[in-house]
């Protein structure tokens, strides 16, 4: 996917410290009655986003969301997550119509001290809000030598193949592998055609949308390249069955399955909007094999895909997180890019809750 579609043009973007928007984040987060932890950890997953250039889940597009759910009620500042039920391994999760945010890394943090104690660590969560950017949580297992996986129900707008009616979520699914001294492997995808944060990005800069990633409110898949419609549906992985949008049709149900009906609840299409799951597990290498030669293989892995010579027309092969790691290193330095508007909503939010900012 064209990285430059929805990134802020260089002429207009602002550059803020990511700490000076943490900052302003955690306080407006407060300012709401979210308890100051929760406060902090709900900006640490936000700004997780914003500085892997994963902009589609970071406070430009979110945080205006977020907000508004706060407002409405259907989200509770003051969440107290219960475990429900529990084995050594597993365990479910109610999070109390929480901020996934905040209550993600909690239930992800739960399946790494399982998979400590039993090898393999897997959590439900039901009762949820939206989480963020599923890689953040996948990758919380890396420093502890296991692997990571997270995914979450998210919103009823992929149409199945052959389908005229929403029926799944665009359902993302983050795997996160260390591999020794190179950046780690984060794979991080939704099972839609693309992320639909990213077709609101696309609508409020004005940038196209390719071939396959929308369709028609009848369900006829959009396959030229143009400006996104008043009214549209999100297509799965694949865009249509010649491409393979059965592959993603089926994942996105499997997601459903485990984060929603492992859970306890009836499947995302009976459910209320704003009400979603989440599946965490995390691997411990250690239980599987020796993590030293684990690491080993996984930097000969990666470093091989990277050393793969390019085909005609392209610069350089990648792989899932490389990309990611790069804009964290250069954001670090120079500041995440953000629309004035951004940062002119930001003010107006914490002039209204009388917290302080320094944007």
């Amino acid at each position: 996917m064209p990285v430059e579609r929805f990134t802020v043009p260089d002429d207009i973007a602002i550059r803020v410290d990511q700490a000076t928007m943490r900052a302003a984040v955690e306080n407006i987060f407060e300012g709401v009655g979210m308890p100051r932890p929760d406060a902090e950890q709900a900006a640490d997953t936000l700004l997780y986003a914003d500085l892997r250039g994963i902009d589609s889940h970071g406070v430009s597009n979110m945080f205006p969301i977020y907000m508004h759910w706060f407002r409405d009620g259907h989200l509770n500042p003051t969440a107290e997550p219960q475990i429900i039920r529990e084995a050594p391994a597993v365990a479910t999760i109610d999070d109390d119509c929480g901020l996934g945010l905040a209550m993600g890394p909690r239930a992800m943090d739960l399946a790494i001290e399982k998979a400590r104690q039993c090898g393999i660590g897997s959590v439900s969560v039901t009762n949820g809000r939206h989480y963020g950017a599923a890689s953040y949580h996948a990758h919380r297992a890396i420093p502890h030598r296991m692997i990571g996986i997270s995914m979450t129900i998210g919103g009823l707008q992929v149409l199945p193949t052959f389908g005229a009616k929403p029926m799944v979520g665009l359902n993302p699914i983050s795997v996160a592998v260390g591999a020794g001294d190179e950046p780690p492997f984060i794979f991080d995808a939704s099972m839609s055609s693309v992320a639909g944060n990213k077709i609101r990005i696309a609508r409020r800069l004005g940038a196209t949308v390719l071939p396959g990633w929308i369709a028609d409110v009848d369900g006829t898949p959009i396959l030229e390249e143009g400006e996104v419609p008043k009214e549209y549906h999100m297509l799965p992985s694949g865009g249509t069955r010649d491409g393979g949008s059965h592959k993603g049709y089926g994942l996105a149900v499997m997601v459903d399955v485990l984060c929603g009906v492992l859970a306890g609840d009836p499947p995302g299409f009976m459910r209320a909007g704003a009400d979603v799951g989440h599946h965490f597990t995390a691997y411990n290498i250690e239980a599987f094999c020796d993590p030293d030669e684990f690491d080993t293989h996984m930097r000969d892995f990666v470093v091989g895909l990277r050393d793969t010579p390019p085909a005609p027309g392209h610069h350089r092969v990648v792989y899932a997180g490389l990309e990611e790691h790069e804009t964290e290193v250069e954001r670090r330095k120079t500041g995440i890019p953000y629309h004035p508007d951004v940062l002119q909503f930001f003010r107006k939010t914490a002039d209204e809750l009388g917290v302080d900012h320094a944007l």
